[in-house]
């Protein structure tokens, strides 16, 4: 039985054509105003994922087992470049296309090569690392199935614990999560998936940021300070500060067309009946 959300706003979800939708509201403290669908089923989280994988590398950094200026990835790149999709790897293939930072250039073998290049420094696996390092300290019963950049597989209970060490981070320093919510290599042009061209196409370290991107995943009354990141497989979470609201939604229906119409609605009402 699904519970009975006290935002009546997450009862839009119920009309979406997923066969299993969960998805949960937090305040910015952290506090659940609401969730809707089964809490316990393990989903693919798809391209969510890279968050999971910058935040094992940022700390990594703070621990000194890497430091986000150093080389890595193709010639020219470096940590940094990787995490804010500015090294020039492309979206599949291990070739560069571009110099590093001369262009925004999505790449799931960026996080692939941060992820390696994790492992190598620590001396470990990665998802050992990040099972270790994320995981377990959060709380959470996720796992990586595969990629660093769109395997992991975990329940709403997991994303809603990560989603909580965002708003109050325990294992970074705030400042830490500050830079890797604020703008990379600014003034970059390029693509997000399934959405379009954007200039700029402003990232974090592993966070996509909304800033003036119009039309985006997340709502029309999203600041532009939101944060957060969609997954192919129908998933996404958003932190708005300016709101004080945190969204997280997981699915088994791939992104498409379906989802660019139901979640900007959906989340300009969920903020709508919080703002009250």
């Amino acid at each position: 039985m699904r519970n009975l959300p006290r935002l009546d706003a997450l009862r839009l979800v119920d009309e979406w054509p997923a066969e299993t939708v969960a998805v949960a509201a937090l305040d910015r403290d952290g506090a659940e105003l609401g969730s809707r669908g089964p809490r316990d089923r393990v989903l693919r989280w798809a391209s969510i994922t890279k968050l999971l994988t910058a935040y094992a590398v940022l700390i990594a950094a703070e621990e000194g087992t890497v430091d986000l200026d150093e080389p890595a990835g193709p010639p020219g790149s470096t940590v940094r470049h990787l995490l804010s999709h500015a090294s020039g790897l492309p979206f599949k293939g291990d070739a560069p296309i571009a110099r590093p930072g001369q262009r925004r250039i999505y790449s799931n073998p960026g996080f692939e090569a941060a992820a390696a290049h994790l492992a190598e420094r620590a001396g470990m696996p990665f998802e050992d690392y990040l099972r270790a390092a994320v995981f377990e300290p959060v709380g959470m019963r996720a796992e990586l199935r595969g990629s660093a950049a769109a395997d992991g597989h975990g329940t709403l209970d997991d994303l809603v614990a990560f989603t909580r060490e965002v708003l109050a981070p325990r294992l970074v320093a705030p400042e830490t999560l500050a830079e890797a919510t604020s703008v990379q290599f600014p003034g970059l042009v390029g693509v997000v998936p399934d959405l379009g061209r954007f200039e700029p196409n402003d990232w974090g370290l592993g966070f996509e940021l909304r800033d003036a991107k119009s039309p985006h995943w997340t709502g029309t009354r999203n600041s532009e300070r939101t944060f957060g990141h969609f997954g192919g497989s129908g998933t996404f979470v958003w932190i708005d500060p300016e709101a004080g609201l945190a969204l997280c939604c997981l699915t088994d229906l791939e992104f498409d067309e379906w989802a660019k119409q139901a979640w900007p609605p959906f989340s300009d009402a969920v903020i709508a009946e919080y703002a009250g």
